[in-house]
């Protein structure tokens, strides 16, 4: 397997059951595990999970479900891939423009419409934004792939985006 870290943007955010969660240093401690083949998923999430909880407040009894999600997200990374058929993870980069505004309203109205379920994301952090290869904004990236970038796509581009996304 060849060294990802660099490939990949790395979420500052985490999906812990229904509930997006910011953690400090997750990027960093998920670089740390994303190259290493000798690391199963249990180990490598195990090592995440202590370096994020000793710098963020983990809720007490919530420990499992962050260790579940934070395999589930490694799994994600390591494959390059969302994590599964069907699912949608929409990010719009941009510093939160007017266009950028438009695009995300776009997509969740094309979302709502089509009766799908997405998670829908705005990155204003031009270092994320940079991992993705992106040098104009507002750019539409649907799980992990950039679509669209410096231009606002028309509804229907976005609705065979989000469906060809949501057939895998």
């Amino acid at each position: 397997m060849t060294d990802n870290s660099n490939d990949l943007p790395l979420p500052r955010t985490l999906k812990v059951g229904k509930t997006t969660v910011g953690l400090v240093g997750l990027d960093r401690a998920l670089a740390k595990v994303l190259a290493p083949e000798e690391l199963n998923l249990s180990t490598a999430a195990e090592r995440v999970y202590a370096e994020i909880e000793a710098q963020n407040y983990i809720p007490p009894g919530a420990a499992s479900s962050y260790r579940q999600a934070l395999a589930d997200e490694i799994g994600r990374l390591r494959g390059g891939q969302a994590t599964g058929p069907g699912h949608l993870e929409v990010r719009i980069l941009g510093p939160g423009c007017v266009s950028c505004n438009n695009l995300q309203r776009l997509v969740i109205e094309t979302v709502a419409a089509r009766g799908l379920v997405a998670d829908v994301f705005q990155v204003h952090d031009l270092d994320e934004i940079g991992r993705f290869g992106v040098m104009q904004t507002p750019a539409l990236v649907i799980n992990g792939q950039v679509k669209s970038a410096g231009r606002l796509p028309s509804p229907a581009q976005i609705e065979g985006w989000l469906l060809a996304a949501v057939e895998g």
